[in-house]
């Protein structure tokens, strides 16, 4: 039974997570900065509220784990908010620094904590939540897309830094993903280019080889294989998990 620890897994991608996990027979741990979506994780996941971008609530939520569980095997660092959408001109500062803490500083605090609980077991396995983003760019999403292209160099660094301990890293990088989450970012980009939510939706899909979005389901798919046995020599790899997008500016 592994001990999981999923951070922003009270909500979106990572409540999907959580329930695969859970329902593979893991213990499951979910933080999330939304008090009422803690509240109602499901029977057996346990649940806290933190920031993922503060290092005090995240050091007393490893110490936690550590005191309850003696450890963690598998992180899932799955904390980020999509920032502001806007031509580079008018980019907000303050937006861009609170996209790149939440997403960036975020990734970075999960794997420092947990390192220090996975180093002495010499195993463990990170698995970072990027985007697609991170991998072409994405017009008028430039903090979001900053933050996702870093998490990957993290992800790459963390792999070579813990490799000779046992401790294996990994980022998927989602596409479009149906849910509110999606919604929000087409509705934002949509005003920002003067266009409709269904023309921007059906752009998203048709920049894809499938012709479709992704469902949580499918990114909870490749967490749990990233987390097997049967992945154990993939590390240092940003996997998309998104139809193949091929066009990123619908």
């Amino acid at each position: 039974m592994r001990r999981v620890l999923i951070t922003a897994g009270a909500n979106g991608i990572g409540l999907v997570m959580a329930r695969a996990f859970a329902a593979a027979g893991d213990r499951v741990w979910v933080t999330d900065v939304d008090p009422a979506a803690v509240g109602a994780a499901p029977a057996g996941i346990r649940a806290t509220v933190c920031d993922a971008a503060e290092e005090d609530c995240m050091a007393a939520l490893f110490s936690e784990i550590s005191a309850e569980w003696g450890g963690i095997d598998v992180l899932c660092s799955n904390a980020g908010i999509k920032g502001p959408t806007a031509a580079i001109e008018e980019m907000p500062l303050d937006g861009w620094h609170q996209c790149l803490a939440v997403n960036l500083d975020g990734a970075m605090l999960a794997a420092k904590h947990a390192a220090r609980l996975m180093k002495p077991t010499g195993s463990g396995v990170m698995i970072f939540t990027s985007s697609t983003s991170g991998l072409y760019g994405t017009p008028y999403r430039a903090p979001y897309v900053a933050a996702k292209w870093a998490v990957i160099g993290l992800m790459k660094t963390v792999a070579m830094e813990l490799g000779p301990f046992g401790i294996r890293a990994n980022a998927i990088c989602p596409g479009s993903v149906n849910g509110p989450r999606i919604d929000r970012v087409i509705e934002a980009e949509a005003e920002a280019k003067g266009m409709t939510p269904d023309a921007v939706r059906q752009g998203y899909a048709a920049g894809t080889a499938l012709k479709r979005l992704s469902d949580p389901e499918d990114v909870a798919s490749m967490a749990l294989f990233l987390a097997s046995d049967g992945a154990r020599m993939i590390s240092g790899q940003a996997l998309a998990v998104d139809g193949m997008t091929y066009n990123v500016d619908p």
